[in-house]
């Protein structure tokens, strides 16, 4: 569901604690992002008038590429003939049963293909526009919603949590918003519960159709300790966004999923995206995602995505990602203030290429700013340019992978669309790079 930024890649999990693996996965550090096609009408934008300035706890309150549905321009076909290539070379070797990827440039898709089968069952091809769960890539969004909400003098991201949710967790009255946006509370990760193992035969016979509510999964992860004091060091903790949709559902009086609806997916007409609450399904078509049981193949498509909540629970299409990145890194969703402080990484530990809701990732064609995401069954990645100008997004159905042969093939599919089949510089590995 969730994934911290380390292996978006792979079918493998982040550990968190002993030998479990969590279900919400560490996925950031690869994203890849794109543009937009629909153009914004000014209201669509429009921010409420400016409130006073909050301070302290101010505020008011068989995989052969989908030609049919591919999409490229005339231009640099030598260069998308390389990203077909590049995306097959996920699902030929069965390291995922499925692989869809999307390009736009200078504000329209240029590039979009699909490889692999929507579902083993019947072999039918993936789908180019088909919907996935985009696991922590929902974090951006949810980020994004909170900065519109700073920049409307609603809060502050220096106000103390404890102000604002008094009592939530340890350490309250010393964690600020900012630090539960860059992973720098301290926060402990609920996801290293048992409860979110995909693995387990209670989960998949059962579990992953639960309901939890914020405070639910809150209250999971205060039965753990800290893991540092406030701004002392850097660790992802999906917990750090459960917090934070609890904060905007408290000053809008409106849950999270509504407001970044309204917000963002509304506004900039992402039809292939939703917020889900308890649904378990996915819309239009889709490809169905996998675990590797010692019996063969398990569907793990469907479960209640509350598990995963503003931190994983999105669900949306490549087209869609690309045109998120393109209207966020364009300006069109924050103001300047805004879009620069979610661009200012951390000083801290691992999290040095980590800022609000926003990962940044050096490539040998310049940085991109994005996410990425693992949720059981898909793993998906989101990048776009600094000037908005090229985005890229991808997921893959992830099922029989081992780790260096997948990272490798996920690097060539970043490389192959954001820098044109140029190759990657000594060293660089775009999958694994650290934050």
């Amino acid at each position: 569901m969730i994934a911290a930024p380390t292996v978006p890649s792979t079918a493998r999990t982040a550990p968190t604690t002993g030998r479990r693996r969590p279900i919400l996965r560490t996925a950031v550090a690869a994203a890849v992002g794109a543009g937009l096609l629909v153009a914004l009408a000014p209201a669509a934008v429009a921010r409420p008038a400016a409130g006073p300035a909050a301070a302290g706890c101010g505020g008011p309150h068989g995989s052969a590429a989908v030609r049919a549905g591919a999409v490229a321009t005339p231009e640099g076909r030598a260069d998308w003939e390389a990203a077909d290539a590049a995306l097959a070379g996920m699902t030929d070797p069965g390291y995922a049963t499925s692989a869809l990827a999307a390009v736009r440039q200078d504000g329209r898709v240029v590039w979009r293909n699909a490889t692999g089968v929507a579902e083993l069952a019947t072999g039918a091809p993936a789908d180019p526009r088909g919907s996935f769960r985009i696991g922590s890539a929902t974090k951006p969004f949810v980020a994004t919603t909170l900065l519109q909400l700073v920049g409307e003098h609603r809060l502050d991201l220096d106000d103390r949590l404890e102000c604002l949710l008094p009592g939530v967790v340890p350490n309250s009255t010393a964690i600020t918003v900012r630090q539960l946006l860059n992973h720098t509370s301290g926060v402990a990760d609920y996801t290293q519960d048992q409860a979110f193992d995909f693995r387990r035969p209670q989960w998949l016979d059962g579990g992953r159709f639960r309901h939890y509510g914020l405070q639910d999964l809150v209250d999971i992860a205060n039965r753990y300790p800290s893991a540092f004091p406030p701004g002392q060091d850097w660790q992802y903790s999906n917990t750090n966004y459960i917090l934070i949709g609890m904060i905007i559902e408290k000053l809008t009086g409106h849950s999270w999923n509504e407001e970044v609806t309204r917000r963002i997916i509304r506004p900039l007409g992402l039809t292939g995206t939703r917020m889900p609450g308890d649904s378990p399904l996915l819309p239009g078509r889709y490809a169905h995602g996998y675990y590797k049981a010692d019996t063969g193949p398990v569907d793990v498509t469907l479960f209640n995505p509350s598990m995963a909540g503003p931190s994983g629970a999105g669900v949306s299409t490549t087209a869609d990602l690309t045109a998120f990145l393109d209207a966020l890194l364009g300006g069109r969703l924050l103001r300047p203030a805004e879009l620069a402080a979610m661009q200012q990484t951390t000083a801290n530990g691992e999290g040095r290429s980590y800022g609000l809701g926003l990962q940044r990732l050096d490539t040998p064609c310049g940085s991109f700013w994005g996410h990425a995401g693992g949720i059981p069954g898909y793993s998906t990645m989101m990048l776009g340019s600094a000037d908005g100008r090229r985005e890229f997004a991808a997921n893959a159905t992830v099922y029989d992978a081992p780790d260096d042969a997948a990272n490798a093939a996920w690097n060539k599919v970043i490389e192959t669309a954001l820098c044109g089949a140029r190759p990657a510089a000594a060293g660089t590995d775009l999958a694994r790079t650290a934050p």
